[in-house]
């Protein structure tokens, strides 16, 4: 699964315990027309990924859904949901890039100077 928008927050990396778990949360803000804040996990060595990027970068990010049971002191069972990513890429082109190749200015091209206006010509316009 994935989910793409704006990056509204990039929090700081968290450690948990003595084990060294570690992560980091980013919320994007989805562009449709109810914009939505999803926050998105990434954990462990995963975290390292959201240093290069920046509050308001459209991204893309790819997730998986988590959930998790747990059985609370008085025996009630709860239910957790988490989303995480695992990767995460920019959707904002390079300046310099472009997919179309550069228009040619106007004058890079001469008018045919060997038209004949009585010849027929099947086009329809």
């Amino acid at each position: 699964m994935e989910i793409q928008g704006k990056i509204k927050v990039i929090g700081e990396t968290q450690a948990f315990g003595a084990n060294g778990f570690r992560k980091r949360e980013v919320v994007i803000t989805t562009e449709e027309q109810y914009p939505q804040h999803i926050m998105v996990e990434f954990v462990q060595d995963k975290t390292d990924l959201l240093d290069s990027y920046q509050v308001g970068q459209q991204v893309k990010i790819n997730i998986n859904l988590r959930g998790r049971e747990w059985v609370n002191p008085q025996g009630e069972t709860k239910y957790f949901n988490s989303i995480q990513g695992w990767r995460i890429e920019s959707l904002q082109k390079d300046s310099t890039s472009t997919d179309m190749p550069p228009i040619p200015p106007a004058d890079a091209f001469e008018p045919a100077g060997d038209l004949n206006e009585e010849d027929h010509d099947d086009l329809p316009f």
